[in-house]
């Protein structure tokens, strides 16, 4: 706090600007805190204040100073970019920890020439093999102070996102508003939320530490920099997941056991994405693909994440061996039933179980099998979403496809399916999406829970694919000649493509 002192400062008459009233994070402090060192204790009970940042200017930082009559003084100090990074040292930007090099880099000599390697500093090599993480990597296992960003805001904000909590089993519940009002630590609010609604941190014996300090690591684990594969998309699948936990048939035959899985696995799922798909990955030679022989790359890569961190914050160190393996081992079963390449095999089998009427989830294995499905479901339910919140994510998914396409065209690689941006619209990537890929995995999931929620999301994807058509008559009429079915899954080639270059998880 003594670079406060050394900050320049601005009449007391100026204006506060229009933006700050309606900002997007603040952070509330009480001059009766020890951190202003004051030498007189009576000097601090006379002054409080806060410190707000707007989302349209995040390069500043507004100190509000009041004083004990609550008459407003105005500004007097604003931290400009050339000043210091102030929202490292208070939480706003968390050190990024196993993040990849992967779009400043060639790919087609990184990993086939080891002088290329030389050009890149070495902490940033050792940081792509995210899985080998050292303990002393850690900020928090090396002993250095890290500021709690759960408890970073002002009271409005804290109190608006513990309202939207109330309704955190709502399907119309807007994970980017929620993100807003938690800081952007929306994946960490809601799953401790979660896990401590369903009674699992009790239940289990948790520690509150460990549970903390791993759903810390998780999201910061997650590459904001990515328009859709990121803590955000984490959050909202792990809601949606909630959502189906929910319904009457899960909530009457699932465990706690299992409710524990589907939530972690949920928050996990994609954790160390890199914002690209398995074909950018084999095709240029990058070391996932060798390490998982092509197969289930990045999956393969959310799972070993997923339990590395595990491991290193020692969240089930307490329980028995063989019960935290197989916690390990479920938890990867659930993450590779997102491969959207298997997408058929996961369906036919859910469709012959249904046709059948075979399915007991009183038995492990089916229940298993069910939350494999659900956590499908959740993972591309957004489409299904009401259209406020589903063009949003159609808009950052296709961000992140053409972006790698820009990636493929400068590198003078193929180009992914659905990742050409000249040959490719929002509309049409969405309306193919929705017709191979999300219509059969849904239409079977309200055959085996016929609720109000699954007549709802398809109500949804009904008006959401009619809203896209409408912007893309040419795509309504091609995809309306090529549909099969309702409810089954085709194997034409844009289905196929669909598969190679549809959100990978």
């Amino acid at each position: 706090m003594e670079l406060c002192y050394q900050l320049p400062v601005l009449p007391l008459d100026r204006p506060v600007p229009k933006h700050v009233l309606s900002r997007r994070g603040a952070i509330s402090f009480s001059s009766s805190s020890s951190l202003f060192g004051a030498p007189d204790p009576r000097q601090l009970s006379q002054r409080r204040g806060a410190i707000s940042y707007d989302s349209s200017d995040q390069t500043a930082l507004y100190i509000r100073m009041l004083a004990v009559t609550n008459k407003t003084i105005k500004p007097s100090f604003v931290f400009t970019p050339g000043d210091v990074r102030v929202r490292s040292q208070v939480g706003f930007e968390p050190e990024r920890r196993g993040s990849h090099p992967y779009l400043g880099v060639d790919f087609r000599t990184l990993h086939s020439r080891a002088e290329s390697a030389g050009s890149i500093p070495a902490r940033r090599i050792r940081r792509l093999f995210s899985f080998q993480r050292h303990l002393l990597s850690s900020r928090l296992l090396r002993g250095a102070p890290h500021l709690n960003p759960l408890h970073i805001l002002d009271e409005d904000y804290c109190g608006q996102a513990k309202c939207m909590l109330e309704k955190v089993g709502s399907w119309n519940f807007d994970i980017f508003l929620f993100d807003r009002l938690t800081n952007g630590n929306s994946l960490v609010f809601l799953t401790f939320h979660l896990l401590n609604q369903y009674g699992l941190i009790e239940l289990f014996q948790l520690d509150m530490v460990k549970v903390r300090r791993f759903l810390v690591l998780v999201q910061e684990d997650y590459h904001n920099q990515n328009p859709y594969h990121n803590a955000v998309h984490a959050a909202d699948v792990t809601q949606a997941m909630h959502c189906y936990l929910r319904e009457p048939k899960l909530a009457q035959s699932l465990t706690s056991f299992d409710i524990l899985l589907g939530l972690l696995a949920a928050a996990t799922h994609d954790l160390d994405h890199p914002g690209v798909n398995q074909p950018f990955l084999i095709k240029t030679n990058h070391y996932l693909a060798a390490l998982y022989r092509n197969t289930s790359v990045l999956e393969s890569h959310h799972w070993r994440s997923a339990v590395g961190l595990l491991r290193e914050t020692e969240l089930f160190s307490h329980l028995p061996a063989e019960d935290s393996l197989s916690i390990e081992r479920q938890l990867g079963s659930l993450i590779l039933a997102t491969d959207i390449s298997r997408q058929n095999e996961y369906l036919s089998r859910f469709r012959t179980h249904l046709d059948e009427n075979d399915l007991r989830l009183g038995h492990a294995s089916h229940r298993h099998f069910v939350l494999q499905m659900a956590l499908k479901c959740a993972d591309i339910c957004n489409p299904c979403r009401p259209w406020e919140l589903s063009k949003q994510w159609s808009e950052k998914v296709t961000e992140e496809f053409f972006h790698q396409g820009d990636i493929e065209k400068k590198h003078k690689l193929e180009i992914s399916p659905l990742c050409d941006s000249e040959a490719n619209t929002i509309a049409s990537v969405q309306i193919g999406f929705m017709t191979y890929v999300v219509e059969p995995l849904f239409a079977e999931w309200a055959r085996f829970s016929d609720t109000r929620l699954s007549q709802t999301m398809l109500g949804h994807l009904g008006l959401n694919k009619a809203s896209w058509s409408a912007m893309e008559p040419e795509a309504s009429g091609s995809s309306e000649e090529g549909e099969s079915e309702p409810g089954r899954a085709t194997e034409e080639p844009s289905s196929r493509a669909l598969s190679q270059g549809s959100q990978e998880s």
